[in-house]
């Protein structure tokens, strides 16, 4: 008895293994990340004109403290302090 082989294909299960990783990686190439910035972000990440205001108050008072002529008004930093605290 003679057997013959019909269309039967070779079986490689290392290389149907290798291919499926083949295929992962060229998957993993097709999908980038894309990153977008609403226009309210945009406009919240902008300079104000507050910012701009309060870091000049604070290079301000950075100078009068590294000169020594910044003093502290105790009588005024109480009230403050109860203000805040009794809100």
């Amino acid at each position: 008895m003679k057997i013959n082989k019909i269309n039967i294909p070779p079986v490689n299960p290392y290389r149907a293994n290798q291919m499926k990783t083949e295929q992962v990686k060229e998957q993993a190439k097709v999908k980038t990340d894309k990153l977008e910035i609403s226009s309210e972000a945009k406009q919240l990440s902008e300079v104000s004109p507050v910012t701009i205001g309060r870091n000049e108050k604070v290079q301000q008072l950075k100078a009068q403290i590294e000169s020594g002529k910044y003093e502290v008004n105790p009588e005024q930093l109480a009230s403050k302090l109860i203000n805040y605290f009794n809100k």
